[in-house]
Formats: structure tokens, sequence, C-alpha cells
């Protein structure tokens, strides 16, 4: 299963749309690109596998896999990069401003639940991100 992240990169934060096998899936949220500094910046555009993860904070989820000097890079809820994130993907079901978005709960529940049944399907899935 292939996922597809295609940003638009602003000062105070950066701005997606997601897409599953080509079908939108909502919007996303995440921190300005700062040359891929610790906590304070996006990924690196390029293509990463993601896997299955469980906390306590964030229940199911997903993390993304192999980031070039990164790790604990997930894909979670939150609705304000700049307050809630250090680095990670945030899906939104609509944006309200740079980095800032609504009902991400609800956007996480519908794409994780997608990948899990591609897990227990043992496809491999994949985060594409271009801008």
């Amino acid at each position: 299963m292939e996922l597809h992240l295609q940003r638009t990169y602003f000062k105070k934060g950066t701005n997606g749309a997601l897409f599953i096998n080509e079908q939108f899936i909502g919007f996303t949220i995440e921190l300005p690109w700062l040359n891929n500094a610790r906590t304070i910046s996006c990924i690196p555009e390029g293509a990463y596998e993601l896997k299955p993860r469980f906390s306590e904070k964030f229940k199911h989820h997903l993390v993304v896999q192999n980031i070039p000097k990164r790790s604990l890079i997930l894909i979670h809820p939150a609705n304000d990069a700049n307050k809630e994130l250090q680095g990670c993907i945030a899906p939104v079901s609509s944006l309200t401003g740079i980095a800032k978005g609504l009902q991400s709960r609800i956007v996480v529940q519908k794409i994780v639940s997608q990948c899990y049944q591609a897990f227990d399907r043992k496809e491999k899935v994949t985060l594409t991100i271009k801008s």
C-alpha cells in the first residue's frame, strides 16, 4: 500500500495533502523545513516504510522508518504543529492555517485502520513525500 504526501512549505510550518493509493484521505501539518534538525524540522522528502506502533499516549499509530539522522518520527494526532509536534506528521481533516488543522484524531483513525489492514495482509506500507 502506498501513501503519498504532497507538501507546501512555509516559513512557520508545512502543510500537505495525503493520499492512500491515489485517493485523497486528508491534509497534514508539520514543522517547517529546517534542514532536518532534530525536534524542530519536518523530515526530508523521500520514500519511507511505515510500521505499526502503540503507545499509551497515542494508542495505535504509525512510525516512519529509516529517516536520515532521525528516529521515532511518528504519524499521530495533533492540531497545531508548532505546539504539539517534534518532527512528526499529523494528519488533519481541514487546514485552519499554516501548520494548523482540525479533527486530527478522526483522520489518524482512518489512516491507521487502512494501514493496519495492509499489515495484516503482510503488505509493505510506504510513504512518499514530495513538494
